[in-house]
């Protein structure tokens, strides 16, 4: 795609542009788009309720979830994930930045997050059996107060399993780690508006 120049890094042929007026970026053309982005943060929210217990640890660095985890500590540059949103096009995926067009690819998801992409591919169902599953390989049933559909509070699994007994097994310490990765999951990967609570179809593959 040609651009224009250092100055204007829009494409030249702007007719390409058919969501831009609903993405925020189209503020910056019309000199509107000023302030610093602050989006939510419901890593940072899960940490302060969710102390990883030392006993489940390395089960979490087996797993390949533990540089999710600590991402949740990084201070975040707001200024440039700003400049990145002023430069989005929802209609090609990519930036639009003065060197051209640039993207995030699969490996740069597996490098930032340390998770593993080379391996078969996870696959499963949303059709559960919500007591079954959760009594299976978290240990507990939730209460209905917990459950929305298929989806489950990140505070009840915190309560439920955010502390392992001192004298606990390798059986019980993988279903605390288990609901660790879920909540981990829900608040990080695939979280949804408010990032309190988590689907329960990623359970049955962990």
């Amino acid at each position: 795609m040609a651009f224009r120049g250092l100055c204007d890094v829009d494409p030249l042929d702007t007719s390409v542009f058919v969501l831009q007026d609903r993405h925020k970026s189209h503020l910056v053309d019309a000199e509107q788009f000023q302030e610093v982005l602050h989006p939510r943060q419901q890593m940072r929210a899960f940490l302060s309720i969710w102390r990883m217990d030392p006993h489940i640890r390395p089960y979490v660095i087996r797993a390949g979830f533990y540089g999710i985890y600590r991402l949740g500590h990084i201070i975040i540059d707001w200024p440039l994930i700003t400049c990145l949103v002023e430069r989005w096009q929802s209609e090609t995926h990519t930036f639009h930045v003065p060197v051209g067009e640039m993207t995030i690819t699969l490996q740069d998801v597996a490098i930032i997050l340390g998770l593993c992409i080379d391996r078969p591919t996870v696959t499963g169902t949303c059709v559960l059996d919500v007591a079954g599953l959760c009594g299976e390989l978290l240990g507990v049933i939730p209460l209905d107060e917990a459950l929305r559909g298929s989806v489950i509070s990140i505070r009840w699994l915190c309560q439920q399993l955010s502390t392992p007994a001192p004298d606990a097994d390798k059986v019980a310490l993988q279903k605390s780690v288990r609901g660790f990765i879920l909540a981990l999951m829900g608040s990080f990967l695939f979280t949804d508006k408010k990032g309190v609570h988590v689907h329960l179809c990623f359970l049955s593959l962990l």
